[in-house]
């Protein structure tokens, strides 16, 4: 019977002097030799976090109901656009039919407990006008008669109603709009009158949440991490730093569920609303609904300009802030650079006066044209882990009214100024939803269960109120 004696795999030597026998071919954390590591993370991705749009043009304040409402202006003047008329050409009254969408019957409080459909009255002056391909209409007359959804004009022109000249043109439709009144002598005065229009919204929070988990073994095993965050912490951070990675994250959601939410529309079959789920109405949400958009390239002044002309129809808020992707950002600086007749080669942007000994400004922070408007870029639009490089569904950037506009507060119970953008959060005197954060487990000091962990919890409740949405542009 024979015993194998294994022979040395190593044979180490009595001094650092590196030969055949002493070489170890594995690499692992158990050998002599270990790896250099670097304990400083590489910040190759920069700035990671992408909230700050509603801290730049909104605000928070409470809230102590889960349904916020409020009401909003509507015109002082009233104009209606699809108009139509069989009445001949050249005679001296017309009745007309209004097919816009009318004004609710209980917005308006006419004579003898009675109705009227449309926003017009017997005595009141109108400006009648044809649409695109009836240009040649242009009448003024006075309501002698109103019906549900029809109004009769007698016209003040010798030649009558200036229309097609024959009855019942398919197509044929006009415009009117009110400007005035006339009464003879010895009549009664106006019958009827009109209520105040106003827009009646609502918004409803939504509870968002989040965690982080780390088990009571794991927190034994102490690992440190010098680091140096988004928000301006540095120094060592053990287990905690996923946690803090948490917080950043559960912040960017708190921003980016009220730029993103739509509410729930309809019972379909395992939908969200059959399941419960309420929805909120987000910004993007809000502007499609309620407010304008833009689609295609800034390519010249010309776009820019329809632009503006949607405004001045609008509020014609004086400052406004463009939030963009880099794409549409750098549309807009060609655009704005065009205008210098020396910038063609793109050798002058900026204050136009660059030369060869300083660096060459090739973008606009802000511009005037009939308003003031400040350009920057929105980091979420350019994220390749957010909508940075969507395709279907992109959005490329959105105007923002500044300041602040009046509304009546349903809770309040009266007139208040707000912003145009800003977050309702729930919150009573015994409990704040705004931005919670417990401790649960039994480890790290958390004694409030017999899990073996240490759970980090995050929750918030809030709603975005977008007021004066018709002043927002969305860019698509």
């Amino acid at each position: 019977m024979s015993l194998n004696i294994p022979g040395f795999a190593l044979q180490p030597s009595a001094t650092r002097v590196p030969t055949a026998t002493n070489y170890m071919t594995s690499f692992d954390f158990l050998n002599q030799y270990l790896p250099d590591t670097y304990e400083k993370e590489f910040e190759r991705y920069g700035n990671r976090t992408l909230s700050s749009f509603l801290r730049m043009v909104g605000a928070e304040m409470p809230s102590n109901s889960d349904l916020i409402k409020w009401a909003e202006q509507g015109r002082l003047h009233i104009k209606y656009t699809n108009v139509s008329t069989v009445v001949a050409n050249g005679l001296g009254e017309a009745q007309f039919t209004v097919a816009d969408t009318l004004i609710p019957a209980d917005q308006i409080m006419a004579a003898a407990g009675t109705a009227s459909e449309i926003a017009i009255r017997i005595g009141q002056t109108v400006m009648i006008s044809g649409n695109a391909g009836y240009a040649g209409i242009s009448n003024k007359g006075v309501v002698t008669n109103v019906g549900a959804s029809t109004f009769t004009c007698s016209f003040y022109e010798t030649g009558g109603y200036s229309g097609s000249g024959t009855l019942a043109v398919p197509g044929e439709t006009v415009s009117v709009f009110i400007y005035g009144s006339e009464f003879k002598k010895g009549t009664n005065g106006m019958v009827g009158s009109l209520e105040p229009f106003d827009t009646i919204l609502e918004n409803n929070p939504i509870i968002i949440k989040d965690n982080y988990e780390v088990s009571g073994s794991d927190m034994a095993q102490i690992g440190w991490v010098e680091v140096s965050t988004e928000d301006g912490a540095n120094g060592y951070l053990w287990y905690l730093k996923a946690e803090h990675e948490t917080r950043m994250r559960f912040e960017d959601y708190l921003e980016t569920a009220m730029v993103e939410a739509v509410k729930s529309a309809g019972a379909v079959a395992n939908g969200a609303a059959a399941k419960g789920f309420l929805g909120s109405e987000g910004l993007f949400s809000a502007i499609e609904t309620r407010g304008n958009i833009f689609t295609g390239a800034i390519t010249n002044l010309g776009d820019f300009d329809s632009i503006i002309e949607r405004l001045d129809k609008q509020g014609a808020i004086e400052e406004n802030v463009l939030f963009l992707n880099r794409q549409t950002s750098f549309e807009i600086d060609d655009m704005l650079a065009a205008q210098n007749s020396y910038g063609n080669g793109g050798s002058s942007y900026g204050l136009f006066d660059n030369d060869e000994e300083m660096a060459l400004n090739l973008g606009f922070s802000g511009f005037r044209r009939a308003y003031d408007f400040y350009k920057t870029d929105w980091k979420y639009l350019n994220d390749p882990t957010m909508r940075g490089g969507l395709v279907g569904g992109a959005i490329d950037g959105v105007l923002v009214p500044a300041g602040s506009t009046n509304v009546y507060d349903q809770v309040l119970g009266r007139n208040a100024k707000r912003p145009f953008l800003h977050v309702r959060y729930r919150a009573s005197e015994t409990e704040d939803r705004r931005y919670k954060s417990w401790i649960t487990g039994s480890a790290g000091g958390a004694a409030t269960s017999d899990a073996d962990e240490m759970r980090v919890n995050f929750l918030s409740e809030r709603a975005l109120c977008t007021m004066g949405a018709n002043n927002f542009v969305l860019f698509k």
